[in-house]
């Protein structure tokens, strides 16, 4: 990862002999002088009539070009934790939010993981008023809610104590006055017998997402029926595939309408399982790439506060005192560099997995629409080492 190539856009630009994620064969991205996509041309047609003679012309030879990433499910960065965030911390979000555009990510959803009811509402508040300010980076797109809604057999690291029952009156609770700041909710459909608080959750613009549960494959089934869409980081926190009890991931697999994200850390999941994963989904659609970074990402392996507990980082993969898993402190993007260094994912569909893939989780524009800011990466990969590597073209 480097800085941008470009600090700002002074006259339209050209970038030329670019490879794009969901295109064939080489192409062309105007860029305006305020930093808009224009138009997406093929390089044939552009050859033949350049669409405006004072362009700037920048030559990525052959070089991919993405937007950057999308985060659906971080827990913090540079020390602080989501869920421990307070009025003072604003200043501090901002710098979150610098860091992250700095790596790689134009926009995330904070997650809060499962803390007591006040934490919650204090944290709500705090990103509720920072999205309404004007200074940042990366884009909050909103919150993920992982938990309190979770079966206590698959809870991991989510503190016991603040378990909740899933139940409407519970989840409305929760949401108080925010319901229109949650983008995503992670819960235990089993939990809800009556099946009414999935349809509930859609009505209300939520994306409901089956995780750190013990649901069957034909509970799971019936949740998606219900209007739950998504799986929050494939094979953690739920039962093994089975050959006879397939359980909630291999309902999900096989439903053309759920997503599921997945963690590509190495540690979370094993690549060769990551491998068995992307050909049962065909390696373009149903899994979008996420970090789950805890507070340390930013800073070096160490131990570290995590509610009332501690956790400790090595290589990026941190772990309570007790060995439990409870997250990495690697950034999205590394989760790209990963599949493409083990071999188990070509460059377009791994660059696709972090930058469409989750745009597609939550319903927004995916690709390079005309109108949108030219927020670009370029990615390089060298023949010779196979090193990936990215930088952003502009600043």
């Amino acid at each position: 990862m480097t800085k941008a190539t470009e600090s700002a856009i002074a006259t339209p630009i050209g970038i030329i002999n670019a490879r794009l994620p969901g295109y064939k064969n080489l192409q062309m991205l105007l860029v305006n002088s305020q930093g808009i996509i224009e138009e997406v041309l093929p390089m044939d047609i552009v050859y033949k009539r350049l669409p405006q003679t004072n362009l700037q012309v920048f030559d990525v030879a052959g070089d991919w070009i993405s937007l950057g990433g999308v985060d659906l499910q971080i827990n913090g960065a540079l020390g602080l934790a989501f869920t421990d965030l307070k009025a003072e911390d604003a200043e501090q979000l901002q710098k979150i939010s610098e860091f992250l555009w700095d790596v790689g990510v134009d926009a995330f959803l904070p997650t809060l993981v499962t803390t007591s009811f006040e934490n919650i509402q204090r944290s709500l508040g705090v990103i509720s008023d920072f999205i309404s300010s004007s200074n940042k980076k990366a884009q909050i797109l909103g919150v993920h809610l992982e938990g309190p809604f979770l079966n206590y057999e698959k809870r991991g690291a989510h503190p016991a104590e603040y378990l909740l029952p899933l139940t409407i009156e519970e989840v409305k609770r929760v949401l108080g006055d925010y319901a229109h700041l949650i983008k995503i909710i992670t819960l235990a459909p089993e939990l809800d017998p009556t099946g009414e608080v999935i349809p509930y959750l859609q009505n209300e613009g939520i994306v409901v997402s089956l995780g750190h549960s013990q649901a069957t494959a034909s509970q799971a089934q019936q949740a998606f029926e219900l209007g739950a869409t998504m799986v929050t980081h494939a094979f953690n926190a739920m039962p093994s595939l089975h050959h006879r009890e397939p359980g909630l991931l291999g309902a999900a697999i096989t439903n053309s309408n759920v997503m599921c994200g997945f963690i590509a850390d190495g540690e979370h999941v094993s690549p060769m399982m990551l491998d068995l994963l992307l050909r049962a989904s065909g390696y373009e659609k149903g899994l979008f790439l996420v970090s789950d970074a805890l507070a340390p990402l930013g800073l070096p392996d160490g131990v570290y506060p995590w509610d009332s507990r501690e956790i400790e980082v090595k290589n990026g993969t941190a772990r309570l005192l007790d060995g439990t898993l409870s997250g990495t402190t690697l950034g999205l993007l590394v989760g790209v560099q990963n599949l493409v260094k083990w071999g188990i994912c070509d460059l377009e569909n791994a660059i696709s997995l972090a930058t469409i893939a989750p745009r597609q989780a939550i319903l927004q524009e995916p690709g390079f629409a005309q109108n949108q800011r030219a927020n670009l990466l370029r990615w390089h990969l060298n023949k010779e080492t196979k090193e990936l590597t990215w930088q952003r073209l502009f600043s």
